[in-house]
């Protein structure tokens, strides 16, 4: 019995710890004491939130830019910055609703349905890798039948993960705007419905390539940035493939704010976040997060863009999941 409670033990430790350190209350700089924490006023703490399923490793990239940010907001109150990891966008949108994360980071997909479902505000976009937008694409094998999206009917594609917007939200938007019925499938050897679309989730764009390539399913999804990258679309596979479809570009990554943060603070961090550019000490703390090289304004279209998206995914979730 006492092995058995052992071994239970271990692996709910294992299973749990992860969160446990996601979590915690991370302080920007060094640890406050106790007593330091008692007395802490929480409207003085700015706390940065992501979605998560490796905390450890997004905790180091969340880390420097909340450190490079927090000194610079001590005109509006604030004196500390913290870092709370969400296991899932329901979690990240209850920590927004209570006031208990002040501005995320996400891809478009998911700041639409933030917005949408928690009240978020969109503050900025993010560049990447000196890419402000994306688009999805969607491909065949070049000596495929397939040659429009209504070819698909009675066929398979495959996507990453539901959470892409690129890889899943953007190419099923794609689909249902077209009068195509989507159905998932347990594995890509399932075949879907009659009439119907079937989708099954590779994991990563590597796979996405290799199923299609491999015939396994019959056309896949993925974003023009990955497609021009080697490493996640080989080439040897990419010169066998047909593009047959292209959705609108959006935002590639959003910076948000919860509805309740005071207009002073949301102000001054835009204006930070805005200037880290021209900022040579904000330089190696944007290169760690996720290789960012500024945050730009949002336009009327950009704002049109995520609108288009939060109809989209409130779409997928009633007719499709």
């Amino acid at each position: 019995m006492r092995v058995h409670l052992l071994a239970r033990f271990r692996l709910f430790r294992l299973l749990t710890w992860p969160w446990l350190l996601a979590g915690l209350v991370c302080l920007s700089g060094a640890a406050a004491s106790p007593a330091a924490q008692a007395v802490e006023d929480p409207e003085s703490v700015l706390v940065l939130g992501r979605i998560s399923d490796d905390p450890r490793s997004h905790y180091e990239q969340l880390k420097p830019l909340l450190d490079y940010v927090v000194p610079r907001m001590a005109g509006v109150g604030i004196r500390s910055g913290r870092i709370l990891m969400a296991r899932d966008l329901r979690q990240m949108a209850a920590y927004l609703r209570r006031g208990q994360v002040d501005w995320v980071t996400e891809t478009a997909g998911n700041a639409a349905s933030l917005e949408r479902i928690a009240g978020a505000h969109l503050l900025l976009g993010t560049e990447r890798d000196g890419a402000t937008h994306y688009r999805s694409l969607v491909f065949v094998r070049a000596d495929s039948p397939v040659r429009s999206l209504q070819d698909l009917r009675g066929r398979s594609i495959a996507f990453q993960n539901p959470f892409s917007t690129t890889a899943y939200y953007l190419p099923t938007i794609l689909l249902l705007d077209a009068g195509l019925p989507v159905e998932p499938l347990l594995t890509p050897m399932d075949k879907p419905s009659p009439g119907m679309v079937g989708y099954v989730f590779a994991r990563t764009e590597t796979n996405i390539g290799a199923w299609v390539h491999k015939r396994l399913v019959d056309a896949g999804a993925m974003s023009n940035l990955d497609w021009q990258n080697p490493q996640r679309m080989p080439t040897a596979y990419a010169r066998d493939f047909r593009i047959i479809a292209e959705s609108q570009p959006v935002p590639r990554a959003l910076i948000l704010t919860r509805g309740s943060l005071p207009p002073r603070v949301e102000a001054r961090l835009r204006e930070v976040l805005l200037e880290a550019a021209q900022d040579p000490e904000a330089g190696e703390a944007l290169r760690r997060f996720i290789n960012t090289s500024r945050f730009v304004p949002l336009d009327a279209a950009d704002r049109e863009a995520i609108g288009m998206l939060a109809r989209g995914v409130q779409r997928i979730r009633l007719e499709v999941e």
